[in-house]
């Protein structure tokens, strides 16, 4: 039975983005597998960016002078509710276990894209995920499993 809520560490629930403190870009989480007891420790921002193509009544009302744009920048909410990893093997194993057994926590919110990424690197480094059984298989995408010897 899979869960449509994050907790942190001290239990606070998080089911809703209004739960975020102001000004969040994103949070680093960690997926645990009670079954076998791997874990995977990733990002996920809260908002992306998505091209959109202007309608004709949006296109009439530019007054400006030079070429108009066809398109407009708007900003959506990510799946960050029903999200689970990237990893391959680990959605593999949400699957076949139906979700069952397994538990995920926020571990910190981030207010920038670049504290975002230092602190999932920092935590998957305090956590070994390439020297441990995890669903990691690289950290940053340039320090891979296979290319470590242990």
């Amino acid at each position: 039975m899979t869960n449509n809520y994050w907790t942190d560490l001290s239990g606070k629930v998080y089911n809703e983005i209004s739960d975020f403190p102001e000004g969040t870009f994103g949070f680093v989480y960690k997926v645990k597998n009670n079954t076998n007891g791997k874990i995977y420790i990733g990002k996920k921002v809260l908002y992306f960016n998505r091209k959109k193509k202007l309608t004709k009544k949006e296109l009439a009302e530019i007054t400006s002078p030079g070429r108009k744009p066809s398109t407009k920048v708007v900003q959506l909410e990510s799946d960050w509710i029903n999200y689970w990893g990237s990893s391959k093997d680990l959605i593999e194993d949400f699957k076949k276990q139906n979700g069952d057994g397994f538990e995920r926590h926020l571990l910190k919110t981030c207010l920038t894209k670049k504290e975002l990424t230092y602190y999932e690197i920092a935590f998957q480094l305090k956590e070994d995920v390439l020297l441990v059984e995890s669903y990691n298989d690289n950290v940053l995408g340039k320090f891979f499993r296979k290319d470590l010897v242990y």
